[in-house]
């Protein structure tokens, strides 16, 4: 038969004390360290609880059976406070569970006590269950990670310096740095990040000095402090770290996030710890890797990849990133080796560097670019068949975009509209990279009338939309219609203050036409302040200054813009004030570096017609 609700209420509260007292005699363990920081109120009373949570205690490895504690009037004290906390009364409900478990001094029923506080949202209630559980337990490590959860949510900062110093001292070496980063977490947590940073910086003062846990411990203090806003204080934090331990790659992992040009002294961290490190961790090199690339130092990022695919050539991600590089330096056949060696790490079923979603990503962008790759070399079937082995859903746009891009190069350029269109639209993003792609189709054909005229109309759909203003700019500039494309760029500038692209497309474009040259340095000016690791906008400034007749500075700002980044049209502007100066020997040998890298660039091809030169 059915139990009626008051029966089942009732077996069901008779069965949780059952499971918190069978074993009352031992202490549990279940608060992981890591558990995160529960949500409470400062100072508000029990409420009800909505259906209380009750977690099985874990398997463990039982003492020997000693006689129990449990009298009837503690069951039945127990059974009243579960069944008063589920029947509206959490308060009471409370104080009997307590009483309970200061009298058995059980470790779960001093649990259950702090739960049910939490779950009626009462801080105060919940911290005085947790400290009466230090006082009957003191050797317990949950009771006290409890407190320091909820001392944290309080905001009670200052009252952690202790219990967080035991927790330390508690643990292993082994467990430190999960302990360490859970630190990280959880104080990031508190309202008053400044004194967080403070507090934990006072708990681990034993540690920062040791030459075994200083790197960690003040790489853990620094984290703290940037979560604060503090970068100069998180970049001293991470000196401090590598001085005490060098070997240890926390510290240089912290520098990683702080490398930017107001930041001179983070990126010392980080090569100090590579270059005496035989044994650095692949992960951090590639994430050095990354951040120049961020940066815009690819050459840089190219030497550490190279670098790290020397030492470990068994990994396959450093292979991609390489590739990438090489392919985006016009290094052709070194990165079609790279791409596939990376393809063949990633099939390999002992590769566990990555997981096997990661893996798949990783070698349909392998595909592409060595699609790409073959496309290059005027080799269509070779690059068709390259994207032909992508077999994803979800990179299906990108490959049909390719895939397109190959027919518009045979003259199909209606069939490779078509597939553009029968791209899916999913978002209104999807719709707009198919727009985009299809415009792209029209630039690349040199049907520029039919470009500009869809983006003219799409840009009166959507005026505030930079890209399309952008897109129209470029297209109006090939058309030669430069009023248009002034006042593209100007409505750019104000739409987007910040648009590095505007300021350099609108004085590069005084600049080749010799035209209100102050103005054109002025604007690319404000395109280096923007972007000021970009080798084409520095191309932009090396270029006004030639036209401006300063020939020195223009050498100097170009042959740096090219060694950074060997692209044609950069060659094409070096070799020509090289050529300026009687330094003709030179000029012809950069011109011919960049017809190896792309005989087809129009800025090239112009600027040896125009000296009628013949490399």
């Amino acid at each position: 038969m059915i139990p009626s609700p008051r029966r089942h209420r009732l077996a069901a509260a008779a069965s949780l004390v059952l499971l918190a007292c069978a074993v009352h005699a031992q202490t549990s363990d279940p608060a992981a360290p890591n558990s995160p920081a529960p949500i409470i109120e400062r100072n508000a009373p029990p409420r009800p609880a909505v259906r209380p949570r009750v977690t099985a205690p874990k398997p463990a490895s039982e003492p020997a059976a000693q006689p129990s504690a449990l009298t009837a009037d503690l069951f039945y004290e127990i059974l009243m406070g579960e069944m008063t906390a589920r029947s509206g009364d959490p308060g009471s409900g409370y104080a009997l569970v307590l009483d309970a478990a200061r009298r058995l001094r059980d470790g779960k029923l001093f649990q259950r006590a702090v739960e049910i506080a939490l779950q009626s949202r009462s801080g105060d209630a919940a911290l005085a269950a947790a400290r009466a559980w230090q006082e009957a337990l003191p050797t317990s490590r949950d009771a006290r990670r409890i407190e320091l959860q909820i001392l944290i949510a309080l905001n009670r900062i200052g009252e952690t310096v202790e219990p967080l110093r035991a927790e330390v001292a508690a643990t292993s070496q082994i467990e430190r740095p999960l302990l360490m980063a859970v630190i990280a977490r959880n104080y990031s947590r508190a309202s008053d990040k400044k004194l967080a940073a403070s507090v934990v910086e006072r708990a681990l003062v034993d540690e920062l000095k040791s030459p075994t846990t200083g790197g960690l411990a003040w790489a853990t203090v620094g984290r703290l402090r940037l979560n604060a806003g503090d970068n100069s204080g998180a970049l001293e934090a991470a000196r401090k770290g590598q001085e005490v331990d060098p070997a240890s790659d926390a510290p240089p992992a912290l520098a990683l996030e702080l490398i930017d040009p107001s930041q001179p002294l983070a990126e010392p961290v980080v090569t100090r710890y590579l270059a005496s490190n035989t044994k650095a961790t692949p992960d951090l090199r590639i994430a050095y890797a990354r951040v120049l690339v961020e940066n815009r130092r690819y050459s840089d990022a190219q030497t550490q990849l190279q670098a790290l695919t020397t030492a470990r050539p068994e990994l396959a991600e450093p292979w991609l990133l390489l590739g990438s590089l090489q392919m985006q330096a016009k290094q052709d056949g070194a990165a079609e080796t790279s791409l596939k060696r990376y393809i063949d790490l990633s099939s390999s079923q002992s590769n566990k560097d990555t997981d096997a979603a990661d893996r798949k990503r990783g070698v349909t962008q392998a595909y592409l670019a060595l699609s790409q790759l073959a496309e290059r070399r005027k080799d269509l079937t070779g690059a068709e068949r390259w994207l032909s082995r992508i077999d994803s859903t979800e990179d299906l746009t990108i490959a049909q975009t390719r895939r397109a891009g190959l027919l518009a190069r045979q003259g199909k350029l209606p069939q490779a509209r078509e597939i553009i269109r029968a791209l899916p639209e999913r978002t209104a993003d999807d719709k707009k990279q198919k727009f985009l792609a299809e415009v792209q189709l029209l630039r690349d054909a040199k049907q520029y009338q039919a470009a500009y005229d869809m983006l003219a109309q799409a840009s009166t759909a959507a005026p505030d939309d930079g890209d399309l203003v952008y897109d129209q700019a470029m297209v109006a500039e090939k058309l030669n219609r430069l009023d248009d494309m002034e006042r593209l760029l100007r409505r750019l500038i104000q739409l987007k203050p910040e648009s590095q692209n505007a300021y350099n497309a609108l004085g590069y474009s005084f600049a080749d036409r010799k035209i209100r040259l102050d103005e054109a340095r002025t604007l690319i000016q404000k395109a280096v302040q923007l972007a000021p690791e970009d080798p084409f906008i520095a191309d932009s400034l090396g270029w006004v200054e030639f036209r401006l007749g300063n020939t020195a500075e223009a050498i100097r700002i170009l042959e740096a813009a090219y060694k950074t980044r060997p692209d044609p049209e950069i060659g094409a502007h070096f070799g020509e004030v090289l050529w300026s100066i009687g330094q003709k020997d030179r000029a012809v040998t950069i011109w011919k570096e960049a017809l190896l890298s792309d005989a087809e660039n129009e800025t090239l091809q112009e600027t040896l017609k125009r000296l009628r030169v013949k490399p």
